[in-house]
């Protein structure tokens, strides 16, 4: 293609996962101070995000361990085969070992609550490179 007629880049689309609507509220904030023309949609449970994330084929998903039915983890394994080349992250307040090493295991990444500025740069630095 040549320049002019080369398509403009796409701009991230962000799935926010999380049974509290406060937690899904304050990491929307965060990410949209940080880039106010991102998409940034949410979902309340696994079961949500991944009937979404097929159509929103979203560049990064932020996943809650713990949610009533379908938990952050089995949602997260889920989310990688739907969405391949995705960058993936739990988002949770359990901090154990195991949860940590379950990630790692699946390729995706971890990142504690509460949501901070700090911690939602770290998360979103892939996608501003």
């Amino acid at each position: 293609m040549s320049e002019s007629t080369a398509l403009p880049p796409t701009l991230p689309t962000i799935l926010i996962v999380d049974d509290s609507r406060v937690s899904r509220l304050v990491t929307r904030q965060h990410i949209l101070a940080r880039h106010a023309d991102w998409t940034v949609v949410e979902a309340g449970t696994g079961e949500e995000a991944l009937a979404k994330a097929p159509d929103l084929q979203p560049q990064l998903v932020l996943l809650d361990v713990n949610m009533p039915g379908m938990g952050g983890v089995a949602a997260a394994e889920q989310m990688r085969k739907l969405l391949p080349t995705a960058h993936i992250s739990l988002l949770t307040a359990n901090v154990q070992d195991a949860t940590r090493q379950r990630a790692h295991d699946l390729g995706i990444g971890f990142m504690e609550k509460p949501v901070t500025e700090e911690r939602i740069a770290r998360v979103l630095a892939p996608l501003e490179a």
